[in-house]
């Protein structure tokens, strides 16, 4: 097992976010966490990436206790996140983005093989690798979050809402590029309100309500589950 969640407890406050949470991720998986806007899944990925403390409950990875690990030190052993909004830093040139991404490795031939295999994902920031972040359209932008995401060598991509604002064409695109970086060996827990989209690309699912796991099961069951349709999916 990859990743795995036992009775997580997550506070803001005196508000409780996430109630006992426990699910897990395997080795080569996709998995999708879905739900409505305050359901918790944002909580569930900062948790995970040391943005958060839990109040009670563990996190282990590769068999390691990662529940109190700094965040940075949660990067050097194989865990990134593209946060959600991109949050790519707009007055830097698309290559120092990229860097900023392996900012924990020291090795400069292995950081250039890096950025050499983002290209390949997505060969539109070579072409602006000189062009300032900021500038960049939308779809663009998210491809960047992502290219940065992968430039520290991650086993598992935390990927929070990658859809978000992008238009159809672009979200067909970006999914494309998420089974590919998964095919090529990253393990993938996918953050993302459009459930038909997360759910046709993954391999395990669970649904959310107000931080509580309340469906899991194969992306195939989910997307077959008649509350599933209902709720998330658009069909009665």
């Amino acid at each position: 097992m990859l990743l795995e969640i036992e009775n997580l407890h997550v506070f803001y406050g005196a508000i409780e976010a996430l109630h006992g949470l426990s699910f897990h991720v395997d080795e080569g998986e996709i998995v999708a966490l879905i739900g409505a806007n305050g359901a918790g899944k944002s909580t569930i990925l900062n948790t995970i990436s040391g943005l958060l403390r839990p109040r009670e409950g563990s996190i282990h990875f590769r068999q390691q206790d990662i529940t109190n690990t700094p965040a940075s030190r949660i990067v050097k052993l194989g865990i990134s996140q593209v946060p959600e909004g991109r949050k790519i830093f707009a007055p830097l040139t698309v290559k120092e983005n990229l860097e900023m991404g392996a900012y924990t490795r020291s090795d400069k031939s292995e950081i250039a093989e890096s950025m050499k295999s983002a290209f390949a994902s997505f060969p539109r920031l070579e072409e602006r690798l000189q062009q300032l972040g900021g500038t960049l359209s939308g779809g663009e932008q998210q491809m960047l979050a992502m290219g940065r995401g992968l430039m520290s060598r991650p086993s598992l991509l935390l990927l929070d809402e990658p859809s978000m604002g992008l238009a159809p064409i672009l979200v067909e695109e970006i999914f494309r590029i998420i089974e590919k970086i998964n095919e090529q060996g990253t393990s993938i827990l996918l953050v993302e309100q459009n459930a038909n989209m997360a759910l046709s690309v993954a391999d395990r699912g669970y649904v959310l309500e107000t931080g509580q796991i309340v469906l899991e099961g194969s992306a195939r069951e989910l997307r077959e589950n008649p509350e599933v349709k209902a709720a998330y999916l658009g069909k009665a």
